[in-house]
């Protein structure tokens, strides 16, 4: 099983031998209901299916979106049975699934963590550090240290020789959580998010290319989107589910506000070439 803080591997290829990679990111607008958002992800997965890609990944609170603020949160244990529908798909296709965040629960504490879904297991990877309490102005007042017990360590993973580094949606604002990934020369970093509207519209680009240039990696962030709708009311998410390059350019985005798709193919060859071009690696002087 994972420990926090360390490294989980999949596949058979070396990190120095890495080829590319393909990789479906999936875009959502969750809602308070396990088995609605269930029946969402599932029908993403058929769409993605023709494409056979080696990873998907899933926004935050992908399982379960709390509406309303005083609502009661549904944790998960992993040992619900629906995951084994999971397992099942992650096998039959040959792809690990990525879910970006669920409410998950040990017992004694609750996390806002990060699961994968092989063939083989279903196991946290990461839980977030640093927990959402704001309030931001046009939007309302969030407390996540309310529900959730603050994760304590940076963790990455292995697939087929990528080396690929954890966060959830407001890690993003932290750059020395960026930093450490970016000393361990990880390839790819994760940054999956429910953005609400203002601080999306205001640093979502931006911070997203920003953590690419700094890593010299690829950054990919699966998103909720769009209005979240249910008897106790709405709220909305920002969207614009990227891949950013380690150049910074964006390679994909979904501006549409609703569930969607998209597959994209990572070039590791892309990586050594702006870390030759510019060896930050070397230059670094105050950590």
């Amino acid at each position: 099983m994972q420990t926090s803080g360390g490294s989980w591997h999949h596949g058979s290829q070396q990190v120095d031998s890495k080829n590319k990679i393909k990789i479906a990111v999936v875009q959502l607008t969750s809602v308070d209901s396990l088995e609605k958002n269930i029946e969402m992800v599932f029908r993403q997965l058929k769409k993605i299916e023709r494409s056979k890609p080696r990873l998907v990944c899933l926004p935050e609170n992908t399982l379960y979106m709390r509406i309303r603020n005083d609502d009661a949160k549904v944790y998960c244990t992993l040992k619900e049975e629906f995951w084994t529908r999971f397992q099942v798909w992650a096998k039959k296709n040959r792809c690990d699934l990525f879910f970006g965040s669920v409410a998950y629960t040990d017992g004694v504490k609750n996390y806002n963590a990060t699961v994968i879904v092989t063939g083989e297991q279903v196991q946290v990877l990461y839980k977030k550090i640093h927990l959402f309490d704001v309030q931001v102005k046009g939007a309302p007042p969030v407390r996540e240290s309310d529900l959730f017990t603050h994760g304590s360590e940076a963790s990455t993973i292995d697939i087929d020789g990528w080396r690929i580094g954890l966060t959830i949606c407001y890690d993003i604002r932290f750059s020395n959580l960026f930093l450490k990934y970016a000393h361990e020369k990880v390839d790819l970093i994760l940054i999956p998010s429910a953005f609400l509207v203002p601080t999306g519209k205001a640093h979502w680009h931006i911070l997203n290319r920003a953590r690419a240039i700094e890593c010299q990696a690829y950054v990919i962030s699966a998103a909720q989107a769009g209005t979240h709708r249910s008897a106790k009311g709405v709220k909305k998410t920002y969207g614009h589910s990227l891949c950013v390059d380690p150049w910074g350019e964006i390679v994909k985005e979904i501006k549409k506000s609703q569930p969607d798709y998209f597959v994209v193919e990572l070039n590791p060859e892309l990586i050594s070439k702006v870390r030759e071009q510019i060896p930050m690696a070397d230059h670094r002087r105050l950590c």
